[in-house]
């Protein structure tokens, strides 16, 4: 699958990802000339998650992203659809296939963000980072993370998006079509798929769009800040709940 598209078959997204996973991490770098690092960072101060919480971070691929959030003392479950990249970050940690227990506090757990196999009112944060975008159904996905989400609970998501700056978009907008895929090529054990990922990025909705969409699925409170001239935004949401002074409720 090379081409960006917004009616995404599961099978071969997460086959493409399963055939990246080797050198995810290290393309993720490279690429993004060492933002991502920052990137990860402001996330984790969104979802902000203390001892004794409970975090899903989905679509979260080997690990690295979880392991922010263990680090303040939460304790957390790292679930995406591809296995390769799950048994990658097991692997890393020591450990071996995907069993569902802890490695290194992160458990890792395989699951569609469609149907996520966990139980309503689950988690105190949901989090997802530059995964929403490979999702067939943007919007069910949102739904079925509020449904697992514990009334009151925060969303957090960081996508790529929209730069603020016409000049600057024009110049981003080139970096992703020329020289992305050189890199690409240079560096990934699945080239092909940045290729994918450069247009996926151009096909997606930006900030006040996405905006829309996160409130269209129930959740409330929804704002975003840009990263990186707006090349990344953070989303954020809250479940209505009584921590938000209201009463819980859910879309049917």
């Amino acid at each position: 699958m090379t081409r960006a598209s917004l009616d995404k078959q599961p099978h071969e997204v997460a086959s493409m990802f399963d055939r990246t996973a080797r050198r995810y991490d290290l393309m993720n770098d490279v690429l993004s000339l060492g933002q991502d690092r920052l990137w990860r960072r402001a996330t984790a101060a969104a979802v902000d998650a203390g001892p004794g919480e409970l975090v899903l971070d989905l679509g979260a691929g080997t690990g690295t992203s979880t392991d922010a959030f263990t680090s303040l003392g939460a304790r957390a479950i790292a679930s995406d659809f591809s296995l390769g990249m799950l048994r990658t970050g097991v692997a890393r940690r020591g450990g071996s296939g995907i069993s569902g227990g802890g490695v290194r506090g992160v458990t890792f757990v395989a699951g569609d963000a469609l149907r996520l196999p966990f139980a309503d009112d689950s988690f105190d944060a949901v989090t997802i980072s530059f995964a929403i975008r490979n999702v067939a159904d943007t919007e069910q996905a949102l739904r079925e993370m509020l449904r697992v989400a514990r009334p009151g609970a925060r969303l957090v998501v960081c996508e790529f998006s929209r730069p603020t700056a016409r000049s600057f978009d024009l110049v981003y907008t080139q970096y992703l079509i020329r020289m992305l895929p050189i890199a690409a090529r240079a560096v990934s054990s699945n080239p092909d798929s940045y290729e994918y990922l450069a247009e996926s990025i151009r096909a997606w909705p930006d900030q006040a769009e996405f905006a829309r969409t996160i409130r269209r699925a129930g959740w409330e409170r929804v704002a975003w800040r840009n990263l990186s001239l707006g090349i990344v935004a953070l989303h954020r949401g809250y479940k209505p709940g009584p921590e938000n002074g209201e009463s819980p409720a859910v879309p049917a």
